[in-house]
């Protein structure tokens, strides 16, 4: 079997987002089945149909849906805000969906880690999030569901997680994950 590239993107663009920790946590556990790769999204220009109609697609568009092309699979590792999705990954979601027929998403086996500082772990952010891979044909895996709650005690100063039964859980989902990804892209 060989190693699935998969792209992970992060909801939140703070370099030390509680989503990013978790993410890191995510590819420091993942099987040897798996090579994970975070693909920064923060520098994405929001998504406007006036530049592609132009034929000016801004040139971090254009390196963002290459990277996500190159992939096997795709995980999200969101927060939520308002009880949605962070404005950062539904742009990238846009971008990425563009030009209309060619949407780099369409196909690739997915996941979803939604993660919050309250006890509902991003709820919404994941249904939301799922909601829209559902209509860019992301096979999304349904079990395990990834909601963390209450992540804030879960790192230690440097950013280590030091939560040892969620680590043993996420460590559980990576295989499931690898599966999953193995199923849909034979």
């Amino acid at each position: 079997m060989a190693r699935k590239k998969i792209a992970v993107l992060v909801g939140s663009p703070r370099k030390e987002s509680f989503s990013r920790k978790v993410a890191k946590t995510i590819v420091s556990l993942a099987p040897d089945s798996l090579s994970m790769e975070i693909i920064e999204i923060d520098q994405l220009p929001f998504y406007n149909q006036d530049l592609e109609d132009a034929g000016n697609s801004p040139a971090q568009w254009l390196s963002f849906r290459d990277q996500v092309r190159d992939c096997d699979g795709l995980l999200f590792v969101t927060p939520e805000y308002n009880r949605g999705l962070p404005a950062l990954l539904k742009n990238a979601l846009d971008v990425g969906s563009r030009p209309y027929g060619k949407a780099v998403w369409s196909g690739k086996p997915g996941a979803v880690v939604s993660i919050s500082q309250g006890p509902l772990g991003g709820f919404g952010a994941n249904h939301s999030l799922r909601q829209s891979l559902v209509f860019l044909n992301v096979p999304c895996m349904q079990q395990p569901e990834v909601y963390l709650g209450n992540v804030a005690g879960m790192f230690d100063a440097e950013g280590n997680m030091t939560a040892e039964s969620t680590r043993e859980f996420l460590s559980k989902f990576g295989v499931a994950f690898s599966a999953w990804v193995e199923q849909h892209t034979a």
